[in-house]
Order: structure tokens, then C-alpha cells, then sequence
């Protein structure tokens, strides 16, 4: 392996790990928000008890998604020097708002958020908790920016062949901004609900009945089940708006090698990219084509269509999108079903009648968010390939001209740590269920706010 290859693959371990916690943090802010609020409504103090355990999961999740996002960014200059010497006058103040507008929001009140509920006035651990919540959305908000820009650029010109900003708003809101944005959202929404719902079925199974248990887990519950159905038409719209911008990474994710009406929308193949075919297929005829343009004779992009004359191929690697992006809709369906009878069976039985097969499912969902997360992140990514910033600069010709074996050993250190911590923090999330299931004081636990604040 070469130091292209080893250079792509390190950052995809260094995102794929950094992207797990701000999807959780994104929406676990409103989520406590949502908890602190219900609190001060009905002084309920299951709502209080809820905030204080899943802030813990919060501020943990912060922690390793500030330090990998800072690790992530140095590899702007070791291994890819060529992005920011090609457009770092768009990228450069992207990231630079993202710091200003969100981390140093988050960075100022989250002390407040995780450790005032008694020591501060209840509105204002209220309002920190809100300028948290408000930091972590900004934060995702100029990251998706930057990102979507990456994919569809607009307001630039080229000047000897560096990029330079002519109109920041359309830079800013980019053809596929909004539609990556709102998908991104609801995937952090997604992941929390289940990531919820997952620890505390685990806590109903260990034989928890608290009120607070009951209350998170029909709350996850429910807010899976309100999002899913949203989260699939967003998905259809974002769909729609790269078959217009991306029409050769859509071919990909359907397989899809010559142009024409009625293509099938395949549920399994093995795409062969040195035949240039499916060695084998199963599918329902015209139902991509249904899909993509809505009417089964409408004309799907093919991938022999983004091959040059001397050869060269401008479309992604055809499996790894091909497969990812049904992992995705894989684990979109099950968070459907999950939901949905979870809602149905809570309304006839309740919580405490929950079947344990059913508990045992949902608590096996805990982090199915972060395999569809993860599933689309590759779809999208991969699918843009071989470009860095579509048409405007390769992914080769960013890459830095450093020794592969300097290379393989930082991407060795990186597996390594990045195994560890992930390990670490799930067994941390059990370890919390667990001293909650069985009534022990968790760790850094503060009174609660008594009736009377």
C-alpha cells in the first residue's frame, strides 16, 4: 500500500471514530434540554434524574469528540497539505467559524451544564444547558457546510489555480447543504433515541422499575419512532438532489452500469468493476427508476457514462458504496420496526409489560445509529471520489509527499488508541446503567433540585 491509499485510509479511521460523538452530542443537548425543562414544569424529580444520568453520557462523548476532532484537523497539514493549498480560502474561515460561533459556546458554559444544577439559579443551568445544546447544532452546522460545499461547490473562482470565495452566501448555502444538513440532524436525533431506549431497556432487564427508567425509555422509544419516518423522506429528497449533482455516485449506489428506463432496484449483487457488471443480482424491475425520476420508464444514470476515452474511470469504487448505502437503509427499516412496536406494545402493555425479547432487541440497538451514521458517512464519501472537492480537486492530488511506512505506523497508533477508547466508553455507558439499575449513587452525582428552587 502506497501513501495514497494509506493516507485515505487513516483519515476515514480518524473520522469514522470522531463522527460517533458529536452524532450523539448534536441531539443529546436538546434531548437534556428536554429533560430540564419537563423538570421545571411538573417538578417531577424522575425528569431531574434522567438529566443527571445522561449528562455524564454527554460530557463523556464531548470529551473524545473534541480530542478527535483536533487530532482529525492536524491531518489537514501532515497529510493532506494539498487541500488547504487549493482552497483553504473557503475552508479556512469555515473551520474558523465553526470554532468561533460554536466550540467556544460550548466551551464556556458546559461547566455550568454538568456541574451547577446546585450550586447555580435553576434558569441558569437552564440556559446553559440550552447555550450547550445551541453550540453542539452550530458546531455540526459549519462542519456540514464545509462538507457540502466539498460535494457541490459554488460561489468560487480560480485564480492561477487556487480557489478564492466571490460570494459567501452561496458558498454557505450550497446546492446540497440544507438537504445534508436536516439528514445529518436527524441521524444525531436517530442515534440518541436509540442510544436511550438501548441503555434502558438494559436497565429494565437488569430489573430497574424507577420512574426515570420508565420515562427514558418511552421517551427513546417515541422520539425513534417520530424521527424515522421523517429521517426516510429527508433521505429521498437528499437522494434526488445528488442524482442532479452527483449522477455518477448514485450509479454507484444502485449499481447501476448502463444508462436507460426501468432500472431495477437491486437488493443484492456483487458488482464486478473489470467486467464493468453484476456477476449476480436480485432485484425489483423498475423500481429505481420509480425512485429516482417517479415514473418506471424515467432514465437512471449508468457508471460506463463517467468513463473517459483513454480509460479513465471518474466514477467511485462501485462496492463500497454499493453495499454501505444498504446498510444504511438496512438499519433505517430495523430502527422503524423497533419504534414502531415498541410504541404499539407500550400503549397496550405499558413499560413494565414489555416483552423481554422485545427488551432484549432494543437493548441490542443501543448503537444502530452509529452503524447507519457511519454506513451513509461512507456512501457519501466514498461516492465522491475520486475527487477531494468535486471538480475541483482530486483526492491524489492533495495528498502529501510523505514515507508510506511513516504513514502505516501513525495509522497502526491511531487503530490501536482509537480500539481502546471505544471499548472504554461503551463498557463506561454499561457500568452507569448498571450502578443505576441497581439504585448505587453514580459517579459526580449532585442533589437534585429540591420543589421549593
Amino acid at each position: 500500500m502506497d501513501t495514497f491509499l494509506l493516507s485515505r485510509i487513516q483519515f476515514a479511521a480518524n473520522i469514522s471514530f470522531h463522527i460517533l460523538f458529536p452524532t450523539i452530542t448534536i441531539a443529546l443537548g436538546w434531548v437534556l434540554l428536554f429533560f430540564k425543562l419537563r423538570f421545571n414544569a411538573t417538578r417531577d424529580p424522575a425528569w431531574m434524574a434522567a438529566y443527571m444520568f445522561w449528562v455524564k453520557v454527554f460530557a463523556l462523548s464531548f470529551a473524545l469528540g473534541v480530542v478527535s476532532g483536533i487530532t482529525m484537523s492536524f491531518q489537514f497539514g501532515t497529510n493532506w497539505p494539498g487541500f488547504m493549498e487549493k482552497v483553504g480560502n473557503v475552508a479556512g474561515p469555515l473551520l474558523a467559524y465553526e470554532v468561533l460561533t460554536a466550540f467556544f459556546l460550548e466551551a464556556a458554559f458546559l461547566g455550568i451544564m454538568l456541574f451547577g444544577a446546585s450550586r447555580v439559579a435553576p434558569w441558569v443551568h437552564t440556559t446553559a444547558t440550552f447555550l450547550v445544546a445551541l453550540g453542539t447544532t452550530m458546531s455540526a452546522f459549519w462542519i456540514i457546510v464545509l462538507n457540502s460545499w466539498m460535494h457541490t461547490p459554488a460561489g468560487y473562482e480560480l485564480r492561477e489555480g487556487v480557489v478564492h470565495a466571490t460570494d459567501w452566501f452561496a458558498i454557505v448555502f450550497n446546492p446540497s447543504m440544507p438537504y445534508r444538513l436536516v439528514h445529518m440532524l436527524l441521524a444525531s436525533g436517530l442515534t440518541v433515541a436509540f442510544l436511550i431506549a438501548g441503555i434502558s431497556a438494559l436497565r429494565h432487564l437488569w430489573g430497574e422499575r424507577s420512574d426515570e427508567m420508565r420515562k427514558s425509555l418511552r421517551f427513546g422509544v417515541t422520539l425513534g419512532a417520530l424521527l424515522i419516518p421523517i429521517q426516510i423522506f429527508a433521505g429521498d429528497m437528499h437522494g434526488l438532489n445528488t442524482l442532479e449533482h452527483q449522477p455518477q455516485k448514485v450509479a454507484a449506489m444502485e449499481g447501476n452500469w448502463e444508462t436507460g428506463p426501468r432500472v431495477p432496484l437491486l437488493l443484492f449483487a456483487l458488482p464486478d468493476e473489470e467486467a464493468r457488471e453484476n456477476r449476480f443480482e436480485i432485484g425489483i424491475p423498475a423500481m429505481a427508476s420509480v425512485i429516482l425520476k417517479h415514473d418506471p420508464d424515467g432514465v437512471v444514470p449508468g457508471l460506463n457514462d463517467f468513463v473517459a476515452a483513454d480509460g479513465t474511470v471518474m466514477h467511485p469504487p462501485v462496492a463500497p458504496v454499493f453495499w454501505s448505502f444498504r446498510v444504511m437503509v438496512g438499519a433505517g427499516f430495523a430502527m422503524l420496526a423497533l419504534s414502531w412496536a415498541g410504541v404499539v406494545l407500550m400503549r397496550r402493555r405499558g413499560v413494565d409489560g414489555l416483552p423481554r425479547l422485545y427488551l432484549g432487541a432494543l437493548a441490542g440497538a443501543t448503537f444502530i445509529g452509529w452503524i447507519a451514521t457511519l454506513a451513509g458517512w461512507y456512501t457519501t464519501e466514498i461516492g465522491r471520489q475520486p475527487w477531494l472537492v468535486q471538480g475541483v480537486l482530486t483526492t491524489r492530488e492533495a495528498v502529501a509527499a510523505v514515507p508510506s511506512g511513516m504513514v502505516l505506523s501513525t495509522l497502526v497508533g491511531y487503530l490501536v488508541i482509537y480500539g481502546a477508547l471505544i471499548l472504554a466508553y461503551m463498557i463506561t455507558i454499561t457500568t452507569l446503567a448498571g450502578k443505576a439499575a441497581k439504585g448505587q449513587p453514580l459517579p459526580a452525582h449532585r442533589p437534585q433540585l429540591s420543589p421549593a428552587e
